[in-house]
């Protein structure tokens, strides 16, 4: 096998923009071990936990190599696990250079969405939907889709600046409190509690703690234990960002 090296390294990069993706680990290693076996290697063990990937590898030539890969940060983009999975069953029956499986993982993680208003649209029709949902009237529900547009515009700020993930969760959520306590004092919104409900729907680490009870049902019980601790930390962001505004605002009266 030529570059074996190189070839490893395009693997992981398979694996990272999965896990990045918000992929679960049982995923993330059996993409990755099918790619190898694709590629020539007899033999791939993996380890994928929420903040790092380890790859070793054994060449037909009995040489062993090995890489590690650290994982920053994650999100959910369920466009780039679709993307990835396609190309790497492709790549499984019909290999291709190693230069060429980077070039088209890169061109997966840069590709621009051809509907970037289905994000906000999301943000306005699950926060408006789940106030009304949850007993709050239609201006609730209006109330409600305009702090979503503060927590989207939040979000988007906090990915450019590279703000820490809990960081970002806790001032997202007590600005939008801020918000929705604002638009009930001027009269915009009649019930806070409904408003608060319907956008923390928006927060709430629902993927990543699945995902973490797929991984320990599988076995993979550290990475499952990891995620499940992750996704507890962002709630109780969540439960603090709130607490912070309501306290200064006497919780439910405004």
């Amino acid at each position: 096998m030529d570059r074996p090296e190189q070839t490893l390294s395009a693997v992981l990069d398979a694996g990272e923009l999965l896990l990045t993706s918000g992929a679960e680990a049982a995923r993330v290693e059996d993409t990755m071990r099918r790619l190898a076996r694709a590629y020539g290697f007899v033999r791939a063990d993996v380890l994928t936990i929420t903040a790092s990937m380890a790859v070793t590898v054994r060449t037909a030539d009995d040489q062993v190599i090995t890489q590690t890969r650290r994982i920053l940060r994650r999100g959910t983009d369920m466009r780039c696990i679709e993307a990835v999975n396609e190309l790497s069953r492709k790549v499984c029956v019909n290999p291709i250079p190693p230069e060429e499986l980077h070039a088209r993982l890169e061109a997966i993680r840069t590709a621009p969405d051809k509907l970037r208003c289905r994000l906000p649209l999301a943000y306005l029709i699950t926060s408006g939907s789940f106030a009304v949902f949850f007993g709050g009237t239609w201006r609730d529900g209006i109330a409600a889709m305009l702090c979503s547009v503060l927590l989207y515009v939040i979000g988007v700020l906090g990915d450019r600046i590279s703000l820490q993930p809990l960081v970002l969760t806790m001032v997202s959520s007590a600005a939008m409190c801020a918000a929705a306590a604002l638009t009930v004092k001027t009269g915009m919104g009649q019930n806070l509690d409904y408003i608060i409900i319907g956008n923390i729907m928006l927060l709430i680490p629902g993927i990543p703690f699945v995902n973490s009870m797929r991984d320990i049902f599988v076995g993979d019980t550290i990475t499952g234990l990891l995620s499940a601790f992750e996704a507890v930390l962002r709630a109780l962001a969540i439960a603090a960002g709130c607490a912070l505004v309501l306290m200064q605002t006497g919780g439910g009266a405004v």
